[in-house]
């Protein structure tokens, strides 16, 4: 049954140190407050699963955060490189980080495989690709039935998962619109789940085909915190913040402007205070 928490009380009470946890949602939805709750909490060797990495891992990477980072494609999307996890990479700073890349196919597919409680995903994929050569956990099996030979890769299991959504109803059941991307199966493949909101509401009202509804027994804690994927977008809601991400190529560039961003605008500031910074934006 779903608790209603504050985010830091929902951040203390399920994520530890040396935990496996995914922060999900596609183009839009991406838990930007959730992941600076974990940030001030100075929560360590965590390992870091995302289908696609921008900038809230370049920020838990260069807080020294993550110890290892499972991933497809690592980017600043439509700006270029994630600079603090190439630092991490190339200097080992803060810390040196270990790194598995998948494919995006992959990465969906270990998530299902996860939200089935299989240990592992069996796809056709990687032909031709070079991955497996620098992955070792891509592997290859033989169908037992047509004798072709598949793509196999471990099941995502992380201890825990946050995601954001659009609303939760009072019952605890979550609402997804928009893109979805793996929000759904990488909720069903952890075994704590925090949700951070724009509303609260007491039902669901004029339901679409284009959305998904989590039940409320899928979900460890509810957090409302509007504004919580900026500079992401939430559809229906608010815009993506372009300039937020450019400004950010120029930010992560310098070690020291980095860190001093960060004790500005994560270290000093709780979500409430974010949510409120973004309502005025």
């Amino acid at each position: 049954m779903a608790k209603f928490q504050s985010l830091k009380e929902a951040v203390a009470e399920n994520l530890r140190d040396g935990d496996t946890v995914a922060f999900e949602g596609f183009t839009h939805l991406i838990p930007h407050a959730a992941a600076h709750e974990v940030i001030r909490q100075g929560r360590k060797d965590l390992t870091l699963i995302r289908m696609t990495p921008d900038i809230i891992y370049d920020q838990m990477i260069g807080m020294g955060l993550a110890k290892k980072v499972i991933f497809s494609y690592a980017g600043n999307p439509g700006v270029g490189l994630l600079r603090r996890m190439r630092d991490a990479i190339e200097n080992g700073w803060p810390r040196a980080i270990e790194t598995v890349e998948h494919s995006h196919a992959a990465m969906a597919n270990a998530y299902e495989a996860g939200a089935a409680g299989l240990p592992c995903a069996v796809f056709r994929g990687y032909r031709g690709a070079g991955l497996k050569e620098v992955n070792p956990a891509i592997k290859s099996v033989t169908c037992p039935f047509t004798g072709e030979e598949l793509a196999a890769v471990p099941a995502h299991r992380p201890d825990v998962t946050f995601i954001h959504a659009q609303k939760a109803n009072r019952r605890g059941d979550v609402l997804v619109e928009g893109i979805i991307g793996v929000q759904k199966e990488a909720v069903l493949a952890a075994k704590r789940a925090i949700v951070t909101v724009e509303e609260i509401v007491d039902d669901f009202e004029g339901l679409h085909p284009n959305l998904c509804v989590l039940p409320h027994w899928t979900i460890t804690s509810i957090v409302h915190v509007p504004g919580g994927a900026h500079p992401s977008y939430t559809h229906g809601y608010y815009d993506r913040d372009n300039a937020a991400y450019l400004e950010w190529d120029k930010i992560s560039a310098d070690r020291d402007l980095f860190t001093q961003w960060m004790k500005d605008n994560v270290l000093a500031v709780g979500s409430e205070a974010f949510a409120a910074r973004v309502k005025g934006m």
